[in-house]
């Protein structure tokens, strides 16, 4: 359980820790091992080698500051301002780093591999990992029987990661453009939708990295290990069959149904495509394989998705509002942002009816998906599966859900 301080106590441990590092006698290294200082200030703090093991730093200022060789295992540092911070050689295994900026932040050398802790830290003059559990095997695709290091949608410009080690992690829809990723290990890291733009990527491992829809201009592979590497499938390699059904449905979408046909791709295989802002609209999607695909930004609005396969999927930012997900798959999906709201009905030439059509998920298997953030406004939840799915900030106003997981909504089970 995290442990509250006050002001003054941070202060005495700061003071405390700054005669510590010049090796004072009445020194005292800082050990702050699951302290609750969510939306701190400690910008420019001298945090050479703290222990700052399971702290809960959410929305926390470390502007400048100096956390080099810190420990910081399972850190909770989501949103967080950590930008030009000194975390080189830190240990950030099983770190929550979720949309924190870290730009030109320094991370040579840090670990960021999986971790989680399993049990209280002992006191202060024990050894922390003697508690923990730091080892866990990477499977598939960076999963693990613990928890991936978090850094989706994490700002990395310009961020120096020079022989960090990120195996496992995730980075899904993280900016990395123009960071220095030479010699570093991203093997088995979920990059899906990420931004490695003017990266340098000399010798850096990326053996079964998730490169679906990652972005990667300006970048030299040459010198990369890119062994097993999955990449999309774009839109011209799914055949012109496909291409053509979603042309004539655009056109379809844009003349309001006067010109084009409307998409029918029920049981289509479009797994690991890049349909990044597709307008796929009102399209009968039912059964479709979309699994591990890119679809940030898609216009999904009162499509038929019912029994879909979207497990990985990354749907960020996209609009589903209206839409059937009624016994869909969306296992470990992103849906940071997505709109599930009700839409608005419109005629055939475009104006609103007054009515509007509610997003269905009836027992959808929502199991470890993201929807922080997401607008599930008077959504159908009933019999869905939401075993540690992410609902932080999520919009549930006027949602269905099944009494006993509105309670752990409520009681914030559910991260609400």
């Amino acid at each position: 359980m995290a442990t509250a301080m006050n002001r003054d106590q941070i202060a005495t441990v700061l003071d405390a820790h700054r005669r510590w590092l010049r090796r004072e006698a009445d020194g005292e290294r800082a050990n702050l091992n699951l302290a609750d200082l969510n939306g701190i200030d400690l910008s420019e703090a001298d945090l050479r080698q703290a222990r700052l093991v399971g702290a809960r730093m959410a929305r926390a200022r470390l502007r400048n500051a100096n956390l080099a060789g810190a420990d910081l295992f399972c850190i909770d540092l989501r949103q967080a301002d950590i930008s030009h911070a000194d975390l080189s050689n830190t240990n950030l295994r099983g770190a929550r780093m979720r949309a924190a900026d870290c730009t030109e932040a320094n991370l040579h050398g840090a670990d960021l591999r999986v971790g989680s802790l399993i049990t209280a830290i002992r006191p202060a003059d024990s050894d922390p990992g003697t508690a923990l559990d730091r080892d866990g095997a990477t499977t598939r695709r960076g999963r693990s029987a613990h928890s991936p290091t978090d850094l989706t949608g994490t700002v990395l410009r310009q961020a120096i990661l020079t022989q960090a080690n990120l195996t496992g992690g995730c980075l899904q829809n993280a900016d990395l453009s123009r960071s220095v990723l030479v010699r570093t290990n991203l093997s088995y890291t979920r990059l899906n939708g990420a931004n490695l733009s003017g990266a340098i990527l000399t010798g850096a491992c990326l053996r079964k990295a998730d490169l679906i829809g990652t972005r990667l201009a300006d970048c030299d592979l040459s010198e990369a290990d890119l062994t097993d590497a999955q990449f999309s499938r774009s839109l011209d390699s799914l055949g012109l069959e496909v291409q053509r059904i979603i042309f004539e449905h655009e056109r379809w979408i844009q003349s309001f149904g006067a010109r084009g046909a409307r998409a029918d791709l029920d049981g289509a295989d479009l797994r690991r495509s890049d349909l990044r802002g597709v307008d796929l609209s009102a399209a009968s999607l039912r059964g479709v394989l979309l699994s591990e695909a890119a679809l940030t930004g898609a216009q999904l609005i009162m499509a038929d998705l019912s029994g879909a396969d979207l497990e990985d999927t990354n749907l960020a930012d996209a609009d589903l509002s209206g839409a059937n997900l009624s016994y869909a798959r969306l296992r470990g999906c992103d849906l940071s942002r997505s709109r599930l709201g009700p839409a608005e009905i419109k005629d055939i030439s475009g104006k609103p009816t007054g009515r509007v059509w509610t997003a269905n998920l009836l027992g959808a298997d929502l199991r470890d998906a993201v929807l922080l953030g997401c607008c599930l406004n008077s959504a159908n939840l009933s019999e869905a599966q939401v075993d540690q799915a992410d609902f932080e900030g999520a919009d549930l106003t006027g949602a269905k859900m099944p009494r006993p997981v509105m309670a752990q909504v409520i009681a914030g089970g559910l991260r609400v």
